[in-house]
């Protein structure tokens, strides 16, 4: 039995200004091979696996503290740097969108988001403004990246700030009525 007084799922705000701005904890930086994922139990990060294809991470990925998906876990979260931050940092991520995928016959949206304090990325206020390569570029490598593992994922479609706000909500919703509680 873990004793865990820092646990980054349950212990970290999601923010004061969500679901316009959250908090991420960055679990895998950009460029990434490593598939590095929350112990929910310990609250550490653990190396899940090394992706099995040549693919490497578009952008840092993680999740959003308490919160709780469809697919019962963290909602995830995607922010755009121009660094590649450290697994375990928490960074203010402005929402601007999400994308919608089926993993393994569940949902599993990602949501879209900036990183607040990156001059680089932060004028970005919603998903309309990124190019149409980057979602050519995500929807390949999340179709594609567990394909050695015989997995299939279908990414459905990309959504605006406002669907993703509304999902981040009712993530934050489902964490309350799982938990009982919120930070």
């Amino acid at each position: 039995m873990y004793i865990n007084v820092n646990h980054p799922w349950h212990n970290v705000p999601y923010g004061e200004k969500a679901p316009a701005i959250v908090n991420a904890v960055i679990e895998i930086p950009q460029g990434s091979r490593a598939k590095y994922e929350l112990d929910k139990e310990s609250g550490l990060l653990k190396m899940d696996r090394v992706i099995y294809s040549s693919f490497h991470y578009p952008n840092n990925y993680g999740f959003i503290p308490n919160s709780l998906g469809d697919d019962h876990d963290p909602l995830d979260i995607m922010v755009l740097s121009s660094i590649n931050i450290q697994p375990l940092c928490i960074v203010e991520a402005k929402v601007i969108g999400v994308m919608q995928m089926i993993d393994n016959g569940e949902g599993d949206d990602k949501i879209i988001g900036v990183a607040a304090n990156d001059q680089a990325f932060n004028h970005i206020n919603n998903i309309s403004e990124l190019s149409n390569h980057f979602f050519q570029e995500l929807k390949h490598f999340f179709e594609e990246y567990k394909r050695l593992e015989d997995k299939k994922v279908k990414v459905e479609d990309f959504g605006n700030k406002e669907l993703a706000q509304k999902i981040i909500l009712e993530a934050i919703e489902n964490y309350k009525r799982t938990f009982g509680r919120i930070f």
